[in-house]
């Protein structure tokens, strides 16, 4: 006989099932997650990671670690992370302006939060600032970025872009730009001089949304 399901995780379920998942607590989401018999689990996570964004940077190894989620409760949440972070991307038809800095913050922060490696994109724009697509260049070390320009600017010249910007997140949450980002800027720029692409900014993501704009800083 299979076991009795408790009230806690029907009712979440239903809830969720019918449409009212935001009438469901976090602990609630993420007991369901990774454990449906233990509502006390669910709390033990946010208790032990009570940071806004620390669902973001846990691991495998960590989730296992408390008591009452093993390996398959631990992947399911760690692909629900996963999917909430492909599902921030937009619809390409939108075609999203990409003017200031917040713009950049607004399409890139959720993609790039938690990280534990520094990742560098490239948004391509048309002659309007439209979006055409963002690119992932590379993924670096825990506080350094590897960058070329030619695999920076080789998806931007195939799209006939009018000028990009670019953005990597800083693993430590501090946004502040190292001597190394400066260097970079001022490299790509040039080469993006010769190519006729505009380099329009530098955007530099940490925590919680704090961000530093290489322009705004008078680099560019």
């Amino acid at each position: 006989m299979a076991p009795r399901m408790p009230m806690y995780a029907g009712s979440c379920r239903s809830s969720v099932l019918a449409g009212r998942a935001d009438a469901v607590t976090d602990a609630e989401l993420v007991g369901l997650l990774v454990c449906e018999a233990r509502p006390e689990v669910g709390r033990a996570v946010l208790e032990a990671h009570p940071r806004s964004d620390a669902l973001w940077r846990l691991g495998a190894e960590e989730l296992v670690a408390v008591p009452g989620i093993g390996p398959a409760g631990a992947a399911r949440l760690l692909a629900s992370l996963e999917l909430a972070r492909r599902a921030s991307t937009w619809a390409a038809a939108e075609r999203p302006l990409v003017s200031t800095p917040e713009d950049v913050v607004a399409l890139c922060s959720t993609q790039l939060r938690g990280l534990d490696r520094e990742h560098f994109w490239a948004l391509i724009l048309s002659t309007k600032n439209r979006l055409l697509r963002m690119v992932e260049v590379s993924v670096g070390s825990l506080n350094a970025s590897i960058v070329h320009p030619r695999e920076l600017f080789k998806e931007a010249v195939r799209m006939s872009a009018a000028s990009i910007v670019v953005v990597h997140n800083h693993p430590s949450g501090d946004p502040t730009p190292s001597g190394a980002d400066l260097q970079l800027t001022r490299r790509l720029a040039k080469a993006g001089e010769v190519l006729g692409i505009e380099l329009l900014d530098h955007i530099v993501i940490g925590d919680g949304g704090a961000h530093t704009s290489l322009r705004h800083m008078g680099v560019l």
